[in-house]
């Protein structure tokens, strides 16, 4: 391939033979490679510069003409701070509900003098008025209730 390369550049190359090369050139293998060393070495030979002797003054006279871009620095995304407010909410919530949580259980202590609740009010109150109330026929509905003491 390599002969074919250099019979190519010499100009010694059948066109029916060239073409093929053309292809194979035109690929990252061999034979490019081959093609870019082969005239590198020609361009030496012949005595032409690759690169001329004021090359890195160029390239830095270049490099100070052009602009400075001052870019902002990039916003952090939203996501952070709404999850960390999202966060920081569901911690005072929690905070504020067990420190309710604690006052009530404080004020609910042994100290608290017990409540009696009222027995039998509202039963005698309904067998006191059960005559007047219309019963809609429902004769076979009895009163009925329930003491500790027997009775």
């Amino acid at each position: 391939m390599k002969d074919q390369v250099s019979a190519l550049i010499d100009g010694e190359l059948s066109l029916e033979n060239a073409e093929h090369l053309f292809i194979a050139i035109n690929g990252q293998g061999e034979a490019a490679e081959s093609w870019t060393t082969y005239h590198l070495i020609g361009d030496v030979m012949r005595g032409n510069p690759i690169f001329k002797s004021d090359f890195s003054e160029r390239l830095m006279q270049r490099l100070d003409v052009e602009p400075t871009v001052l870019a902002p620095r990039a916003k952090k995304p939203a996501v952070k701070t709404s999850m960390f407010w999202s966060v920081a909410a569901s911690v005072t919530a929690v905070m504020f509900v067990g420190w309710v949580a604690l006052q009530q259980q404080a004020n609910h202590g042994g100290d608290a003098p017990s409540v009696e609740i009222a027995q039998n009010v509202a039963s005698e109150y309904v067998l006191a008025h059960q005559s007047f109330s219309p019963s809609g026929g429902a004769y076979y509905i009895q009163p009925a209730s329930y003491s500790e003491n027997g009775d």
